[in-house]
Protein backbone atom coordinates (compact mmCIF):
# COMPACT_ATOMS: atom_id res chain seq x y z
CA UNK A 1 0.00 0.00 0.00
CA UNK A 2 1.41 4.03 -1.15
CA UNK A 3 0.57 6.12 1.65
CA UNK A 4 3.18 9.51 1.86
CA UNK A 5 7.16 9.23 1.26
CA UNK A 6 8.42 11.61 3.18
CA UNK A 7 11.95 14.14 2.91
CA UNK A 8 13.54 16.41 5.01
CA UNK A 9 15.74 19.15 2.75
CA UNK A 10 17.02 22.58 2.92
CA UNK A 11 15.93 25.49 1.10
CA UNK A 12 18.48 26.50 -0.98
CA UNK A 13 16.26 29.28 -2.69
CA UNK A 14 13.23 31.00 -3.96
CA UNK A 15 12.30 30.36 -7.69
CA UNK A 16 9.46 32.23 -8.72
CA UNK A 17 5.63 33.10 -7.03
CA UNK A 18 1.91 33.67 -7.89
CA UNK A 19 -0.93 34.24 -6.10
CA UNK A 20 -1.10 31.25 -3.09
CA UNK A 21 2.40 29.78 -3.20
CA UNK A 22 5.70 30.28 -3.92
CA UNK A 23 8.13 27.23 -5.73
CA UNK A 24 11.51 26.83 -4.18
CA UNK A 25 14.57 25.22 -4.69
CA UNK A 26 15.36 22.41 -1.73
CA UNK A 27 18.32 20.51 -1.16
CA UNK A 28 17.40 17.00 0.48
CA UNK A 29 18.95 15.67 3.12
CA UNK A 30 19.69 12.37 3.80
CA UNK A 31 18.64 11.16 0.39
CA UNK A 32 17.16 8.12 -0.85
CA UNK A 33 18.93 5.98 -3.45
CA UNK A 34 16.91 7.29 -6.34
CA UNK A 35 16.55 11.23 -5.07
CA UNK A 36 17.83 13.95 -7.01
CA UNK A 37 20.49 16.62 -4.98
CA UNK A 38 18.01 18.96 -5.08
CA UNK A 39 14.09 19.19 -6.16
CA UNK A 40 11.64 21.60 -6.93
CA UNK A 41 9.36 22.40 -4.25
CA UNK A 42 6.07 24.19 -3.55
CA UNK A 43 4.85 25.93 -0.39
CA UNK A 44 1.28 27.19 0.16
CA UNK A 45 2.23 30.18 2.98
CA UNK A 46 -1.40 30.32 4.11
CA UNK A 47 -0.68 26.45 5.58
CA UNK A 48 2.94 26.17 6.38
CA UNK A 49 3.95 30.10 6.24
CA UNK A 50 6.57 31.48 4.22
CA UNK A 51 9.96 29.13 4.52
CA UNK A 52 13.14 31.67 4.07
CA UNK A 53 16.88 30.08 2.59
CA UNK A 54 18.40 28.08 5.11
CA UNK A 55 15.17 26.87 6.40
CA UNK A 56 15.13 23.00 7.28
CA UNK A 57 11.40 21.89 5.74
CA UNK A 58 9.62 18.81 5.50
CA UNK A 59 8.74 17.62 2.30
CA UNK A 60 6.44 15.16 0.64
CA UNK A 61 7.57 13.90 -2.30
CA UNK A 62 5.01 11.48 -3.32
CA UNK A 63 3.87 13.29 -6.77
CA UNK A 64 7.18 13.89 -7.68
CA UNK A 65 8.47 9.82 -7.18
CA UNK A 66 5.71 8.63 -9.21
CA UNK A 67 6.90 11.02 -12.06
CA UNK A 68 3.13 12.92 -12.07
CA UNK A 69 3.41 15.78 -15.23
CA UNK A 70 1.06 18.36 -13.16
CA UNK A 71 2.22 17.60 -10.26
CA UNK A 72 6.15 17.21 -10.21
CA UNK A 73 6.77 19.16 -7.13
CA UNK A 74 7.56 18.35 -3.73
CA UNK A 75 5.53 20.00 -1.22
CA UNK A 76 6.54 21.92 2.14
CA UNK A 77 4.06 20.03 4.48
CA UNK A 78 6.03 22.32 7.37
CA UNK A 79 8.53 24.57 8.46
CA UNK A 80 9.38 23.03 11.88
CA UNK A 81 11.99 24.67 12.95
CA UNK A 82 10.10 28.09 12.78
CA UNK A 83 6.41 27.46 12.63
CA UNK A 84 3.63 30.08 11.56
CA UNK A 85 1.59 32.22 14.33
CA UNK A 86 -1.62 30.45 14.77
CA UNK A 87 -4.54 31.66 11.94
CA UNK A 88 -7.33 34.48 13.70
CA UNK A 89 -10.12 35.62 11.82
CA UNK A 90 -14.02 33.82 11.02
CA UNK A 91 -14.82 30.96 9.95
CA UNK A 92 -16.10 27.40 10.90
CA UNK A 93 -15.94 25.33 7.49
CA UNK A 94 -13.51 22.84 7.47
CA UNK A 95 -12.07 21.87 3.99
CA UNK A 96 -9.65 18.80 3.25
CA UNK A 97 -11.11 17.75 6.04
CA UNK A 98 -9.16 14.85 8.32
CA UNK A 99 -5.88 14.95 6.58
CA UNK A 100 -2.96 16.15 8.40
CA UNK A 101 -3.07 19.90 6.32
CA UNK A 102 -7.03 20.23 7.08
CA UNK A 103 -7.64 24.23 6.78
CA UNK A 104 -10.42 26.23 8.20
CA UNK A 105 -12.04 28.68 6.04
CA UNK A 106 -15.41 30.58 6.28
CA UNK A 107 -18.00 29.22 3.81
CA UNK A 108 -20.07 31.94 1.97
CA UNK A 109 -23.02 31.37 3.44
CA UNK A 110 -21.91 30.44 6.87
CA UNK A 111 -23.37 32.52 9.76
CA UNK A 112 -21.83 35.91 9.91
CA UNK A 113 -20.30 35.60 6.20
CA UNK A 114 -20.51 38.85 4.44
CA UNK A 115 -22.63 37.42 1.65
CA UNK A 116 -24.71 35.19 3.86
CA UNK A 117 -28.01 36.93 3.95
CA UNK A 118 -27.52 36.97 -0.42
CA UNK A 119 -26.88 33.56 -0.71
CA UNK A 120 -28.76 31.40 2.38
CA UNK A 121 -32.25 32.56 0.34
CA UNK A 122 -31.32 31.81 -3.09
CA UNK A 123 -32.24 28.78 -5.03
CA UNK A 124 -32.21 30.21 -8.55
CA UNK A 125 -29.67 31.20 -11.04
CA UNK A 126 -32.01 33.16 -13.01
CA UNK A 127 -30.98 31.62 -16.17
CA UNK A 128 -27.11 32.36 -15.93
CA UNK A 129 -25.18 30.56 -18.66
CA UNK A 130 -23.08 28.10 -16.64
CA UNK A 131 -20.02 26.03 -19.12
CA UNK A 132 -19.32 22.90 -17.81
CA UNK A 133 -15.68 21.22 -18.99
CA UNK A 134 -13.95 18.36 -17.14
CA UNK A 135 -10.69 19.73 -17.65
CA UNK A 136 -8.52 22.90 -15.53
CA UNK A 137 -6.86 23.09 -19.17
CA UNK A 138 -10.68 24.92 -20.87
CA UNK A 139 -10.53 27.35 -18.27
CA UNK A 140 -8.47 29.71 -20.20
CA UNK A 141 -9.86 28.68 -23.79
CA UNK A 142 -13.51 29.57 -22.74
CA UNK A 143 -12.34 32.57 -21.05
CA UNK A 144 -10.74 33.57 -25.09
CA UNK A 145 -13.86 34.02 -26.51
CA UNK A 146 -15.99 36.33 -24.25
CA UNK A 147 -16.38 39.44 -24.62
CA UNK A 148 -14.07 41.57 -22.02
CA UNK A 149 -16.73 43.72 -20.46
CA UNK A 150 -18.87 40.53 -19.54
CA UNK A 151 -18.30 39.82 -15.92
CA UNK A 152 -16.82 35.58 -15.36
CA UNK A 153 -16.71 33.85 -12.31
CA UNK A 154 -14.82 30.42 -12.10
CA UNK A 155 -16.32 27.21 -9.58
CA UNK A 156 -13.34 25.02 -9.18
CA UNK A 157 -14.54 21.45 -8.11
CA UNK A 158 -12.50 19.05 -5.96
CA UNK A 159 -11.36 16.50 -8.51
CA UNK A 160 -8.30 17.87 -9.45
CA UNK A 161 -5.94 20.17 -6.93
CA UNK A 162 -7.47 20.61 -3.50
CA UNK A 163 -5.81 24.27 -3.13
CA UNK A 164 -6.36 26.97 -6.10
CA UNK A 165 -2.60 28.60 -5.29
CA UNK A 166 -1.52 25.33 -6.95
CA UNK A 167 -2.77 27.01 -10.62
CA UNK A 168 -0.55 29.46 -12.18
CA UNK A 169 -3.25 29.69 -15.11
CA UNK A 170 -5.73 31.28 -11.94
CA UNK A 171 -3.18 33.83 -11.19
CA UNK A 172 -2.49 34.88 -14.86
CA UNK A 173 -6.38 35.15 -15.50
CA UNK A 174 -7.01 37.00 -12.10
CA UNK A 175 -7.74 40.51 -14.28
CA UNK A 176 -9.92 38.32 -16.76
CA UNK A 177 -12.19 36.71 -13.71
CA UNK A 178 -14.49 38.66 -11.29
CA UNK A 179 -13.64 36.02 -8.50
CA UNK A 180 -12.92 32.13 -7.95
CA UNK A 181 -14.89 30.06 -5.73
CA UNK A 182 -13.78 26.59 -4.21
CA UNK A 183 -15.84 24.28 -3.60
CA UNK A 184 -16.37 20.67 -2.12
CA UNK A 185 -12.59 19.66 -0.53
CA UNK A 186 -11.09 22.29 -2.91
CA UNK A 187 -9.83 25.78 -0.78
CA UNK A 188 -8.50 28.97 -1.60
CA UNK A 189 -10.42 30.58 -4.20
CA UNK A 190 -11.96 34.42 -3.15
CA UNK A 191 -14.95 32.65 -1.72
CA UNK A 192 -15.37 29.34 -0.25
CA UNK A 193 -18.43 26.92 -0.71
CA UNK A 194 -19.69 23.55 0.86
CA UNK A 195 -20.90 22.54 -2.04
CA UNK A 196 -21.51 22.67 -5.87
CA UNK A 197 -25.04 24.27 -5.66
CA UNK A 198 -23.76 26.69 -3.06
CA UNK A 199 -20.98 27.62 -4.80
CA UNK A 200 -22.92 28.15 -8.39
CA UNK A 201 -25.51 30.83 -6.43
CA UNK A 202 -22.18 32.36 -4.80
CA UNK A 203 -20.73 32.89 -8.12
CA UNK A 204 -24.33 34.70 -9.37
CA UNK A 205 -25.24 36.44 -6.01
CA UNK A 206 -22.03 37.10 -3.76
CA UNK A 207 -19.35 37.50 -6.91
CA UNK A 208 -22.57 39.07 -9.81
CA UNK A 209 -20.91 36.87 -12.24
CA UNK A 210 -23.16 36.99 -15.89
CA UNK A 211 -21.38 33.71 -17.13
CA UNK A 212 -19.57 30.65 -14.84
CA UNK A 213 -17.33 28.28 -15.92
CA UNK A 214 -17.05 25.49 -13.40
CA UNK A 215 -14.38 22.31 -13.94
CA UNK A 216 -11.76 20.38 -11.63
CA UNK A 217 -8.42 22.21 -10.54
CA UNK A 218 -5.30 21.63 -12.31
CA UNK A 219 -4.34 17.51 -12.96
CA UNK A 220 -7.32 14.68 -13.01
CA UNK A 221 -7.41 11.09 -11.62
CA UNK A 222 -8.18 8.69 -14.08
CA UNK A 223 -7.95 5.13 -14.43
CA UNK A 224 -8.67 4.15 -18.39
CA UNK A 225 -11.67 3.14 -17.31
CA UNK A 226 -15.22 5.10 -18.32
CA UNK A 227 -15.99 5.68 -14.17
CA UNK A 228 -12.45 5.78 -13.17
CA UNK A 229 -12.22 9.46 -14.15
CA UNK A 230 -12.35 12.81 -11.92
CA UNK A 231 -14.36 14.64 -14.77
CA UNK A 232 -17.76 12.40 -14.99
CA UNK A 233 -18.48 14.74 -12.02
CA UNK A 234 -19.05 17.48 -14.73
CA UNK A 235 -21.94 15.36 -15.56
CA UNK A 236 -23.26 15.65 -12.12
CA UNK A 237 -22.72 20.08 -12.46
CA UNK A 238 -24.99 19.46 -14.98
CA UNK A 239 -27.89 18.15 -12.87
CA UNK A 240 -26.78 20.98 -9.98
CA UNK A 241 -27.12 23.81 -13.05
CA UNK A 242 -30.46 22.60 -13.85
CA UNK A 243 -31.56 22.09 -10.21
CA UNK A 244 -30.85 25.79 -9.54
CA UNK A 245 -32.52 27.23 -12.93
CA UNK A 246 -29.36 27.93 -14.96
CA UNK A 247 -28.56 27.18 -18.47
CA UNK A 248 -26.23 23.88 -18.62
CA UNK A 249 -23.49 24.86 -21.75
CA UNK A 250 -21.33 21.52 -22.29
CA UNK A 251 -17.78 22.15 -23.31
CA UNK A 252 -16.98 18.97 -24.84
CA UNK A 253 -13.28 17.61 -25.31
CA UNK A 254 -12.76 17.01 -28.48
CA UNK A 255 -9.71 16.01 -29.92
CA UNK A 256 -7.73 14.37 -33.21
CA UNK A 257 -4.45 14.40 -31.64
CA UNK A 258 -4.64 11.98 -28.54
CA UNK A 259 -2.38 9.36 -28.71
CA UNK A 260 -5.40 7.28 -26.83
CA UNK A 261 -8.18 6.41 -29.00
CA UNK A 262 -10.79 6.44 -26.69
CA UNK A 263 -10.15 10.17 -26.40
CA UNK A 264 -10.95 10.99 -30.44
CA UNK A 265 -13.65 12.34 -31.66
CA UNK A 266 -15.92 13.55 -28.37
CA UNK A 267 -13.60 11.93 -25.53
CA UNK A 268 -15.21 9.13 -24.05
CA UNK A 269 -15.15 10.56 -20.79
CA UNK A 270 -17.43 13.52 -22.20
CA UNK A 271 -19.84 10.64 -23.81
CA UNK A 272 -19.76 8.95 -20.21
CA UNK A 273 -20.71 12.81 -18.29
CA UNK A 274 -23.36 13.60 -20.94
CA UNK A 275 -24.79 10.01 -21.82
CA UNK A 276 -24.88 8.58 -18.56
CA UNK A 277 -24.14 10.94 -15.77
CA UNK A 278 -26.24 14.28 -16.10
CA UNK A 279 -29.90 13.61 -15.90
CA UNK A 280 -30.79 16.90 -17.32
CA UNK A 281 -30.70 18.87 -20.98
CA UNK A 282 -27.29 20.13 -21.63
CA UNK A 283 -26.66 22.47 -24.45
CA UNK A 284 -23.42 20.76 -26.05
CA UNK A 285 -21.43 23.08 -28.51
CA UNK A 286 -19.78 22.21 -31.59
CA UNK A 287 -17.70 24.07 -33.50
CA UNK A 288 -17.18 24.97 -37.23
CA UNK A 289 -14.06 24.40 -39.22
CA UNK A 290 -13.22 21.09 -37.48
CA UNK A 291 -11.07 18.23 -40.03
CA UNK A 292 -13.93 17.03 -42.34
CA UNK A 293 -13.02 13.20 -40.54
CA UNK A 294 -13.10 14.76 -37.19
CA UNK A 295 -16.42 16.47 -37.76
CA UNK A 296 -17.67 13.10 -38.56
CA UNK A 297 -16.87 11.21 -36.23
CA UNK A 298 -18.05 13.88 -33.50
CA UNK A 299 -21.24 13.72 -35.33
CA UNK A 300 -21.25 10.15 -35.00
CA UNK A 301 -20.57 10.18 -31.52
CA UNK A 302 -23.10 12.57 -30.35
CA UNK A 303 -25.76 10.75 -32.35
CA UNK A 304 -25.43 8.02 -29.52
CA UNK A 305 -26.48 10.42 -26.51
CA UNK A 306 -29.58 10.97 -25.69
CA UNK A 307 -32.45 13.20 -26.99
CA UNK A 308 -32.18 15.77 -24.47
CA UNK A 309 -29.11 17.27 -25.18
CA UNK A 310 -29.24 20.36 -27.53
CA UNK A 311 -26.28 20.04 -30.17
CA UNK A 312 -25.12 23.29 -30.89
CA UNK A 313 -23.29 24.07 -33.84
CA UNK A 314 -20.55 27.62 -33.15
CA UNK A 315 -19.51 29.73 -35.84
CA UNK A 316 -15.85 29.25 -35.14
CA UNK A 317 -14.62 32.48 -37.16
CA UNK A 318 -11.99 34.53 -35.47
CA UNK A 319 -11.43 31.85 -32.56
CA UNK A 320 -8.39 30.85 -33.21
CA UNK A 321 -7.15 34.74 -33.01
CA UNK A 322 -8.82 35.09 -29.67
CA UNK A 323 -7.22 31.65 -28.76
CA UNK A 324 -3.54 32.87 -29.80
CA UNK A 325 -4.38 36.20 -27.64
CA UNK A 326 -4.52 34.19 -24.45
CA UNK A 327 -2.42 35.47 -21.63
CA UNK A 328 -2.18 31.96 -20.49
CA UNK A 329 0.37 29.38 -22.37
CA UNK A 330 -2.38 26.97 -23.70
CA UNK A 331 -2.14 23.04 -22.96
CA UNK A 332 -3.80 19.97 -22.22
CA UNK A 333 -2.11 16.55 -21.73
CA UNK A 334 1.13 18.51 -23.06
CA UNK A 335 0.01 19.66 -25.93
CA UNK A 336 -0.48 23.01 -27.08
CA UNK A 337 -3.10 25.28 -29.51
CA UNK A 338 -0.91 24.05 -32.42
CA UNK A 339 -0.78 20.54 -31.50
CA UNK A 340 -4.25 20.36 -30.80
CA UNK A 341 -6.01 22.63 -31.99
CA UNK A 342 -9.88 21.38 -31.90
CA UNK A 343 -9.52 20.95 -27.85
CA UNK A 344 -9.08 24.61 -27.36
CA UNK A 345 -11.42 25.43 -30.31
CA UNK A 346 -14.11 23.38 -28.72
CA UNK A 347 -13.84 25.27 -25.49
CA UNK A 348 -13.50 28.58 -27.21
CA UNK A 349 -16.77 28.09 -28.96
CA UNK A 350 -18.74 27.09 -25.60
CA UNK A 351 -17.40 30.25 -24.50
CA UNK A 352 -18.74 32.04 -27.58
CA UNK A 353 -22.25 30.15 -26.99
CA UNK A 354 -22.38 31.47 -23.57
CA UNK A 355 -22.52 35.43 -24.07
CA UNK A 356 -24.48 35.31 -27.01
CA UNK A 357 -27.40 33.14 -24.94
CA UNK A 358 -26.70 36.66 -22.43
CA UNK A 359 -28.24 38.68 -25.78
Amino acid sequence: MRVVRWRSGRVLGERRRWRGAIEYEVRIERRGPDDPDTVRALAYPDLVGTPQPGDRVLLNVTALALGLGTGGYALVVAVPDRLPADPTGPGHVVKARYTPLQTVVQAVDEPGAPHRDAIAGADDLAGMPVVLADLHSALPAVLAAIPAGVSVAYLMTDGGALPAGFSRTLDALSDRLCGTVTAGQAYGGDLEAATVHSGLLACRYALGAAITVVAQGPGNLGTGTRWGYSGVAVGEAVNAVAALGGRPVGSLRISDADPRPRHRGVSHHSQTAYGRVALAAADLVVPTGLPPALAERVAADLRGLPDRHRIVEVDSTGLLDALRASPVRLSTMGRGLAEDTAYFLAAAAAGRYAARLLD
